[in-house]
């Protein structure tokens, strides 16, 4: 048969469309073609092919005039995914292994020029989108890349070593099997391996004094509340925030795959890391690219790299203005879409913000350890680096002062991140049999609905508002956190004290300046 048809699948955000790779043999000079809007990598897979089918002892057919098409034509294609399914295109059209058999399974791998597999980028992605689709068919990848794919509920996952290992199993009845060697594996259905203790985050024992700063990472992990925090060098602004991921509740499946699947996008998935909430910490110098994703096709970036966890931005002022002006929108809507001239790319961005920074320049204003030698123009100047509205979407602004040595070389250790945890986990419990999400996410209506205040918390609300010019926005975030507060009291209604703290957290930078 000189037609054959294996099934793969490309890479566009977190969707992993069918591709079918088409494969034609026919006479003429010989040549090798490949069309259906290929990127690089995927054109070079035609020496990479060649070699691989040479090499591990096959017969490449040089005297063909061959066509690859890679359907549909107008779905980007890019990576080395695609080198498996056309080297066996090119072995079924030339007969060399069962064409009819090759039905009911997908494949992606790059080979090697020795015939080896490598792994690839979004396997787990693509066997999330067969889970989603509902679609039954076996997935054929590279051993490394199986391993990935298989924890995904149902997945029927082969993982192979070299192409011959794929070839022997599709062999024409008539072939003789190809040799093997003694004790060889290199072709097993993979299963989800049995997870052994997860990897602990930091515990927040540690973090000697800073009672306050403690307490606010409390209700931000029971409400889902984004943080700020302003204070000296030193003071454990980053201590705090690392260890801000032990705070929260242990993933879902769901939310583990989907976390899990935005990594393998971009490469970063390990599977020890499975169930681990992710913190991305990204360098201060990212660009907006880097913070949202971009590139053609469009990669995840650090905020979706983050989703189900934390994304953690020190140094928070020295970001450059695009990169920080971008968060503004996945903050409010948990998404973020790449748009190109051909193309659209969703990527999730539901992620938990903490972002520490001085309060001046010198970083000294208001500590009781150094002078600040920086100017009130300074100071403004400064602090203005972060746009009012970006501001407004921060739910709680805190200080972290410095810690004294006394405090530091004698205080007891802090309280453990499990107990606190465990207090945090039951307010976002009450919230979620309440309301079914999180505070953070109450929109319209529902805060109204949920959050509303007694007769003397809604009176101090309207002084504290008016007071502190605040805008709508920031007036439903303090609502928000003031719901969250009571969660965590286990107080049915929203009171003056509850809204009286709610108050105090968002109040960091004008007390600084």
């Amino acid at each position: 048969m000189s037609l054959s048809l294996v099934q793969s699948r490309a890479l566009l955000g977190l969707e992993a469309a069918s591709v079918t790779v088409e494969v034609h043999l026919a006479n003429g000079l010989p040549s090798f073609t490949l069309v259906g809007l290929a990127d690089v990598e995927v054109k070079e897979a035609r020496e990479r092919v060649r070699s691989a089918i040479q090499n591990a002892g096959l017969e490449f057919p040089n005297n063909k005039r061959i066509t690859v098409n890679l359907a549909p034509a107008d779905l980007p294609k890019d990576s080395g995914r695609f080198d498996l399914p056309i080297a066996l295109g090119i072995l079924a059209a030339s007969g060399q292994i069962e064409a009819a058999r090759l039905a009911g399974h997908e494949f992606a791998g790059e080979l090697s020029l020795s015939g080896q597999l490598r792994p690839v980028r979004g396997a787990l992605a693509m066997a999330l989108a067969l889970h989603i689709s509902g679609i039954a068919t076996r997935l054929v990848l590279p051993a490394d890349s199986a391993q990935e794919a298989s924890l995904v509920p149902g997945a029927e996952v082969y993982g192979a070593r070299h192409l011959l290992d794929v070839v022997r199993q599709f062999l024409p009845p008539s072939e003789s099997p190809l040799p093997t060697e003694p004790g060889d594996d290199g072709w097993a259905r993979v299963m989800a391996a049995p997870q052994g203790p997860a990897l602990r985050h930091a515990d927040l024992a540690d973090v000697k004094g800073h009672a306050g700063a403690k307490r606010a990472l409390e209700i931000a992990a029971a409400g889902g509340h984004s943080l700020l925090m302003v204070g000296p060098p030193g003071s454990g602004k980053s201590m705090l925030a690392q260890r801000f991921a032990g705070l929260l509740p242990a993933m879902s499946v769901q939310e583990a795959l989907e976390s899990a699947a935005v990594a393998s996008l971009g490469g970063r998935f390990a599977v020890e890391r499975w169930m681990r909430r992710p913190t991305s910490s990204p360098h201060h110098t990212a660009s907006a690219v880097a913070m949202v994703g971009g590139g053609s096709p469009p990669r995840p970036g650090e905020i979706s790299l983050a989703h189900h966890g934390v994304l953690f931005l020190d140094e928070f002022p020295e970001f450059a203005r695009a990169s920080l002006e971008a968060l503004r929108e996945p903050l409010e809507t948990g998404t973020i879409t790449i748009a190109r001239a051909a193309r659209r790319a969703e990527f999730p961005a539901r992620f938990q913000m903490i972002a520490a920074m001085n309060p001046c320049p010198c970083g000294y204003l208001g500590s009781t350890l150094k002078a600040c030698r920086c100017t009130p123009d300074q100071v403004s100047r400064y602090q203005g680096k972060i746009s009012g509205p970006l501001l407004d979407r921060i739910d709680i602004h805190i200080e972290v002062p410095a810690v004294s040595a006394e405090q530091l070389l004698d205080a007891p250790a802090g309280e453990a991140t499990d107990a606190i945890r465990d207090r945090a986990g039951e307010a976002r419990e009450r919230a979620l049999a309440r309301q079914g999400k999180t505070n953070q996410g109450l929109q319209g209506a529902e805060i109204d609905r949920h959050a509303s205040l007694a007769p003397d918390a809604l009176k101090f609300m309207h002084t504290a508002a008016a007071k502190l010019g605040w805008s709508a926005r920031s007036t439903h975030r303090a609502l928000k956190v003031a719901r969250t507060i009571a969660d965590l009291a286990g107080a049915a209604a929203v009171e003056v004290a509850h809204v009286a703290e709610a108050v105090q957290y968002r109040r960091a930078l004008r007390a600084a300046g």
